[in-house]
């Protein structure tokens, strides 16, 4: 899959693609449902699926604390998307200029940009300044200008309307299989060991500690995961995803202590699927009450993964 990064990127070669513009977060059921829409339509005109997202997205520009929390990171999206045989991820900073623009600017974007013969939109999408632009303008300016306007109905799947919010609502209650259900694949998160303070390690659990690279992340607490990237098959592990209030920590930091492993994880990429939640993060009155709950978390995590493991 080709990246596109920024509109100073964009050239004449670019021109001519079938485009869907949204947040994508997750690429739930519903994403890849569109994104066949999209392949298929490419096919049909000669022309490249595109996909065009913005980063960060309007709501976390706008109001970072108000934002819901991120299913994906940039990185997770653009692995996801090409897994799903996008051609082309075009990614624009948003910013005030972006926030600025109105409805027919937009339409300019995409048609001066990128030179779209056909967008696939979802159901509620609206687009330009305060959201000023709806489907019907949408409708207006492609008969204006020559390019398709086709908008997906919700997708709905199990009973559930599949969107982002449900997925993050199951993975904020520790339904992991629930989120799976409607994401496709079990939840995952990627990231790049760092340094930590090791405090692990001097408590007898040494851990593998991953930056979220989101504000928000939509899991919390303490669980059983596996991980991968390591070696060829999954590991087991008990991770925790907190700020460590024991130790006043106040950054999130995902913590994963990896079972009957000892080589050095530091700079390595791992992914780390989360497979059950053990508990909340809890701040206790001492390290030594904390290290009795981590091996009781240890125990309880060793057991449930290799019960999951015979099935």
């Amino acid at each position: 899959m080709e990246l596109v990064r920024g509109l100073h990127n964009l050239s004449q070669r670019h021109q001519g693609c079938v485009l869907t513009v949204g947040n994508y977060d997750g690429v739930h059921l519903g994403h890849q449902r569109m994104i066949g829409v999209l392949k298929q339509r490419a096919a049909e005109l000669r022309s490249t699926a595109t996909v065009l997202v913005f980063e960060p997205s309007s709501k976390e520009f706008i109001d970072p604390e108000g934002a819901p929390p991120r299913l994906t990171r940039w990185r997770e999206k653009f692995l996801a998307l090409a897994a799903q045989g996008v051609d082309r991820l075009v990614t624009l900073r948003f910013d005030e200029t972006m926030r600025a623009m109105t409805p027919q600017s937009f339409v300019d974007l995409i048609i001066d940009g990128l030179g779209t013969r056909h967008i696939v939109v979802g159901n509620d999408f609206r687009y330009g300044c305060n959201a000023g632009g709806t489907i019907d303008s949408l409708r207006a300016a492609g008969e204006a200008r020559g390019f398709g306007v086709e908008q997906i109905a919700p997708f709905v799947f199990d009973g559930v309307r599949v969107s982002s919010t449900a997925v993050r609502e199951r993975l904020g209650r520790g339904d992991f299989a629930g989120a799976q259900r409607l994401l496709g694949r079990p939840y995952r998160m990627l990231g790049r060991v760092v340094h930590g303070r090791e405090l692990g390690r001097a408590l007898g659990f040494p851990t593998a500690n991953l930056r979220l690279m989101r504000r928000r992340p939509p899991v919390k607490g303490i669980m059983a995961v596996r991980v991968f990237g390591i070696a060829p098959e999954a590991l087991i592990a008990v991770a925790s995803l907190g700020t460590r209030p024991t130790v006043d920590g106040t950054d999130m930091l995902l913590e994963v202590h990896v079972f009957d492993f000892a080589g050095d994880l530091y700079g390595r990429e791992i992914e780390v699927e989360f497979v059950a939640k053990l508990r909340d993060e809890v701040k206790f009155d001492s390290l030594d009450a904390l290290t009795v709950q981590m091996k009781a978390d240890a125990a309880q995590a060793r057991d449930l993964l290799s019960k999951v493991s015979c099935d």
